[in-house]
């Protein structure tokens, strides 16, 4: 792996980062492959073997409805998310493959009321070189707790 595709993995995460923090849902999506994975899944479940997420998502059609759902349905009080991602740490590398994870950490700020941690946990991705650039071909976002407040609005 050379300098360039450090650079080009690292701009991933942090444009990703930005993105779901933005408030521009439309731009998530963007950021997988067209038959993705992307699962958002309790810590015991993962590594119990168990298949029961809080969310799954397996293609980029099922991520872009998620953002037509986010605009056009859900009711719910507004809030701010700001994700902060730690740097990648590659697992393995191939021609055009790379399997990483990183640490996140979500915040969330409601209009009324001080930030709080939201969610916590670890990123396994597999991501892909493409026509377009890099793009998650998987996500699987393991959240730390047991418990999560409410729900799940916005990706993580």
């Amino acid at each position: 792996m050379d300098f360039q595709d450090c650079f080009e993995l690292n701009q991933l995460y942090a444009n990703y980062a930005s993105a779901v923090s933005s408030g521009e849902w439309e731009l998530w999506p963007e950021f997988f492959t067209d038959d993705c994975i992307y699962r958002l899944q309790p810590r015991e479940n993962y590594e119990r073997g168990f298949p029961l997420a809080t969310l799954s998502f397996e293609s980029k059609g099922m991520l872009k409805d998620r953002v037509y759902g986010i605009r056009e349905t859900l009711f719910h009080d507004p809030y701010y998310q700001r994700n902060v991602t730690g740097a990648p740490v590659i697992r393995k590398a191939e021609a055009g493959r790379y399997e990483c994870e990183a640490n996140y950490a979500v915040f969330r700020t409601k209009l009324s009321e001080l930030s709080s941690v939201f969610n916590v946990g670890r990123y396994i991705d597999v991501v892909v070189r493409t026509e377009q650039g890099l793009k998650f071909a998987s996500r699987l976002v393991i959240y730390d707790s047991e418990m999560i407040p409410n729900s799940v609005i916005y990706p993580i």
